[in-house]
């Protein structure tokens, strides 16, 4: 028994070395959008009805960062590593393309997931109206 109990500190040693390793940060992954997706121009003709979507969506996936009019103040900003850009002044996107913008909604950036798969391009390019009319008012 006694040989038995000389093991248990060898095990909780070896059991904690994951916990003591000091990796290196990560480092950061270089953000490119692809030259033939950045040179879109949206295609999709806003409608009432596809704009009204593109509100829902917002609402639901959006808003608790980039705020419910798009000023970056979402509850959730705060606790953010990356500072989120006020969409009401119309120059925070006066230098992005909508291609740019409709990557960026499908795929992600930093910490903001994207829509991915889970929404149509027709949707995708009314949330890049939507964004775009924030800084319009």
């Amino acid at each position: 028994m006694f040989k038995y109990l000389a093991l248990v500190p060898v095990i909780a040693l070896v059991g904690a070395v994951p916990f003591l390793r000091q990796d290196a940060p990560a480092k950061p992954v270089a953000f490119s959008i692809p030259a033939d997706i950045a040179a879109q121009t949206n295609p999709v003709h806003p409608t009432p009805a596809g704009m009204a979507a593109a509100r829902k969506m917002y609402g639901y996936d959006c808003a608790m960062c980039h705020g419910a009019n798009g000023n970056g103040k979402g509850d959730m900003a705060a606790d953010l590593k990356t500072p989120m850009k006020n969409y009401e002044d119309s120059a925070a996107l006066k230098q992005m393309s909508d291609g740019e913008l409709f990557y960026i909604i499908e795929k992600g950036k930093g910490e903001m997931q994207g829509e991915g798969d889970r929404a149509k391009p027709e949707q995708l390019w009314n949330m890049v109206t939507l964004v775009r009319s924030f800084g319009k008012k």
